[in-house]
């Protein structure tokens, strides 16, 4: 199974986050294993550009559109066996333990 793993920063980071793993550590185990498929970090929330459509009319904003303290800051896309190992994979993320992280799996339309 896929899932997009979003990474996202936390108002409530672990106490002990400074013990936290090594990204590149997880980066270089995870591509190793062909769990993870790709990955980035992402540019800050300041740089986003929203845009939406409303009654026909185009409308684009700089910066992101809700107001909100969390932010994602990076994703990766994994290849699994289920939830379980996912879950897994993301407990070892860095940001488990500084930020949080976000696993969705993809829809599947052939059900």
């Amino acid at each position: 199974m896929k899932y997009l793993m979003l990474v996202c920063t936390d108002t409530e980071p672990d106490p002990e986050s400074s013990n936290h793993p090594d990204v590149e550590v997880w980066v270089a185990e995870n591509d190793a294993s062909g769990r993870r498929l790709q990955g980035a970090q992402l540019a800050p929330a300041s740089a986003a550009t929203t845009v939406r459509v409303r009654n026909g009319q185009l409308l684009v904003s700089d910066g992101p559109f809700a107001e909100v303290k969390e932010m994602i800051v990076g994703f990766d896309l994994l290849e699994c066996v289920d939830l379980d190992e996912a879950i897994e994979v993301a407990r070892a993320h860095p940001m488990a333990w500084a930020g949080r992280i976000e696993l969705r799996p993809f829809a599947d339309f052939e059900q």
